[in-house]
């Protein structure tokens, strides 16, 4: 008997139990949908990730208290460092030699900004920055000026407006040279920013910016800076990475052998702790959907053990007229493989539906992955094999005068 015939009565066999068939698939079915499921959706967030986490530039490195990405409470070892300061920051742009912008900000949420009769929503995000916030930062601007040396010299109660608040209290003319009130302290309005779009969700216009030192006068100075760091040279990222980790640790007077009490993270680095994260995720769909195979794998055998009892007479028949051991193994093992991808096949459907509906019905983004695809096949296909070998066996050695006699 060749492939294909052993393929067509595998298939009739099939057919003439539809009902057996499909409730032993279904261990198969889950298992292959969690995976082409779990994989589409992680996949997706992983890209949406990738995409999110390069703002910061090929050229560009941050300076922070804690973690970027964190998990859980805040371990306490994060909480008692020392706050980084403007002065760290100064520290950094008067000796490190590899650094071409040094950009310090701070950040207030949830601020009304008022013109005249007119508000924003209470979740504007205020930002104390210097002027090298908009090179290190690639932040340009629109109409008017950016922040000035001078600006942060005097504490000058200036700003420069996202396009978000222009739209909402300035739909019809400009802002430039009026004055807006944000946390009941007035302000002139000096530019508006370009548009930056949205990050994580979040829209990036819908912020005020002020000098570093306007903003510690109106909401205080007991919070840590974040610093945005631009290398003159790309290709030299570690080497000028390591200068600046050198000055922090001598100007925050880290002993030698003790860990930094910053951090230090690139876009790279980033995307690498996510990857780190999401593998785990992985991991255990992987683990999940290798439990259902075991179980579809099991379901398989034993409805292969009783296709094999059920059928001892067909068995002796073909080894009366000459059929091999072979032969017999060949055709078992062939209705188990077909039995498993069938349930794989459904699996593969419905996982993809599911990714589909998830990034349809949710802001959170899916891809399928087509190796997610191959790998269900493969799995089910080892699946039908291992759980197939030992029902198969025991046909193809059935003596012929016994299965004959079978009743």
């Amino acid at each position: 008997m060749n492939i294909r015939e052993s393929i067509a009565v595998s298939l009739d066999a099939l057919r003439s139990n539809k009902m057996r068939s499909a409730l032993t698939t279904l261990g198969i079915i889950i298992g292959v949908t969690t995976i082409i499921g779990m994989m589409s959706i992680i996949q997706g967030l992983q890209n949406f990730m990738v995409g999110e986490l390069s703002v910061l530039g090929t050229g560009t490195f941050q300076v922070q208290k804690d973690p970027a990405i964190q998990t859980g409470q805040l371990d306490e070892k994060y909480r008692n460092r020392k706050n980084i300061t403007l002065d760290h920051a100064m520290a950094i742009k008067e000796h490190a030699k590899l650094v071409k912008a040094v950009g310090p900000e701070t950040w207030n949420w949830g601020q009304v900004v008022k013109y005249r009769d007119n508000k924003t929503n209470p979740d504007v995000l205020t930002v104390g920055v210097t002027p090298e916030f908009q090179v290190a930062n690639n932040y340009f601007i629109e109409e008017g000026r950016f922040i000035s040396e001078t600006d942060v010299e005097y504490n000058r109660q200036i700003v420069v407006l996202g396009l978000d608040i222009v739209e909402k209290l300035f739909p019809h003319s400009s802002p430039i040279g009026e004055f807006v009130r944000v946390s009941a302290n007035k302000f002139k309005v000096i530019g508006i920013a370009e548009k930056q779009g949205a990050s994580f969700g979040q829209s990036r216009d819908n912020r005020v910016l002020m000098p570093i030192t306007t903003f510690h006068k109106t909401f205080g100075d007991r919070r840590s800076l974040n610093v945005t760091v631009q290398v003159k040279d790309p290709e030299r990222m570690n080497e000028t990475i390591e200068e600046v980790t050198g000055i922090l640790r001598a100007v925050r007077k880290v002993p030698p052998g003790k860990p930094n009490d910053f951090e230090i993270f690139t876009s790279e680095s980033l995307i690498d702790t996510f990857n780190d994260l999401s593998r785990g995720i992985k991991l255990g769909a992987i683990f999940i959907a290798a439990i259902s195979l075991a179980v579809g794998g099991i379901g398989i055998m034993n409805i292969m053990l009783v296709s094999v009892t059920e059928r001892t007479r067909e068995i002796g028949i073909r080894k009366a007229v000459g059929a091999r051991r072979l032969d017999i193994l060949f055709q078992f093992m062939i209705e188990a493989v077909i039995l498993g991808n069938l349930g794989g096949l459904i699996g593969i459907v419905v996982g993809v539906l599911i990714g589909l509906l998830v990034g349809s019905a949710t802001p959170l983004p899916t891809a399928i992955p087509i190796w997610a695809v191959f790998l269900g096949i493969a799995f089910c296909s080892f699946v039908g094999l291992v759980f197939g070998v030992y029902p198969a066996s025991k046909a193809a050695r059935m003596d012929p005068i016994v299965a004959l006699r079978y009743e």
